[in-house]
Formats: structure tokens, sequence, C-alpha cells
């Protein structure tokens, strides 16, 4: 439950805030593409535009629903980080890495706190599904962090068989889908777990974001 003062993110608005960022990045990157010219200069105008919009939708987040999951505020500071290294060196294979990078952490810290017992993903996500036993939260935290890492090979190989702006696209029209499809079949277990009919659009509105 929200602590007083907090309001729940409403599906459309979560999405907004986890995939605002990705749709700027894609807008100055396809606008800034040079005819004939270096593609670089399009994935630096692009990356630099994506921290910002990213820097404004953690400052949003915090506005309007009064907190910011950790789990976002990690995956803003690696969009920082590596889009900085991306301008930087002149190199989009950084922007490229910090997908992988953001669902290996996220994978590691699920995996490793469920053989501990211990389920991370409540923590990060400061997420409260009424009902759901300590033992749903554990099968949906080891879930996660295998999805992230299957995720983490997904984008590598992409990356490796794709072009830039087939790329970023992917990430929208594939990365997205499948979340969302992932996170749909987490449902059924949960409810066997002690959570409601109710609280189902709770989940969807919760999951964690991706890179």
């Amino acid at each position: 439950m929200a602590e007083s003062g907090e309001k729940k993110p409403t599906g459309w608005l979560h999405t907004l805030v986890d995939y605002g960022p990705l749709l700027v990045f894609l807008g100055v990157y396809k606008f800034s593409q040079p005819e004939g010219g270096s593609e670089i200069a399009a994935v630096i105008s692009g990356t630099g535009a994506f921290m910002v919009a990213a820097v404004i939708a953690l400052a949003f987040s915090k506005w309007k629903f009064g907190k910011v999951s950790p789990m976002l505020i990690l995956s803003t500071t690696l969009i920082i980080g590596f889009g900085a290294l991306t301008i930087w060196l002149q190199d989009e294979s950084f922007i490229q890495f910090k997908p992988t990078a953001i669902y290996l952490l996220f994978g590691a810290v699920l995996i490793i706190g469920w053989l501990r017992d211990r389920a991370w993903l409540q923590v990060l996500l400061e997420a409260a599904f009424e009902g759901v036993t300590h033992e749903g939260w554990l099968k949906l935290s080891r879930n996660w962090g295998f999805f992230f890492v299957f995720l983490a090979g997904l984008n590598e190989v992409m990356v490796r068989t794709m072009s830039f702006e087939s790329w970023l696209w992917a990430k929208l029209w594939v990365f997205l889908p499948l979340t969302f499809l992932f996170t749909f079949t987490q449902i059924p277990m949960l409810l066997k777990h002690g959570l409601s009919l109710e609280d189902t659009d709770e989940v969807l509105k919760d999951e964690p974001p991706t890179g």
C-alpha cells in the first residue's frame, strides 16, 4: 500500500516514464540523421536527448508519484554513465551495451536474492501486492531474474545482427511486447500465492523498467 502523500502511477503514466526517454531518443536520432553522412552525429544527438529525457522522467516520477523506485534510479544512472561514454568516445557500442548491463545487473541481484531466500524484486520496486506471500514474491523475483538474463542475451544478439536504427526500433517493438507478455504470464502464479483478482492490474503497473 502506498504511503501517505504518494500516488500510484496509472498504467499509461508508468509506461511513459519507462519508455518516454526511448521515444525521445528515436525521434531525435531520426531527425538528426545526415543524408549520406556519418551516422555517429545522429547517435550523439539522440544519446544526449536520451540522457536529458531520462533525468526528466525520473524527476517527473518523484513529483507525480512522490517516490522513485530503486530500479528506476539504477537504470537512469546507467543511462547517464553509458550515454556519457558514447558521447565522449563517439562510439554507439556503449549505448547499445547499456541495456545488457541493466539486464545483467538486475538479473544477478534478483537471482542471488532468490538463492538467499530474499525477494529483492519487492524491495527494488517498492511494490506491495496485497495478499501475496513471501513464497510468491520469491518466485516472482526468480522468474524476473532469469527473464532479465534472457533479455541481456537477446540484446547482444540484436546488436550484432541489426543496424543501429533497427536495434532502436526493436527496443520498442520487441522488448516492450515481450516484457508485457512476460508480466502477464506471472499473474496465474501470483494468484496461487495470495494475489486477489482485483489487484491483477497492479502487477502490470509495477513491472520493472527495462533498458
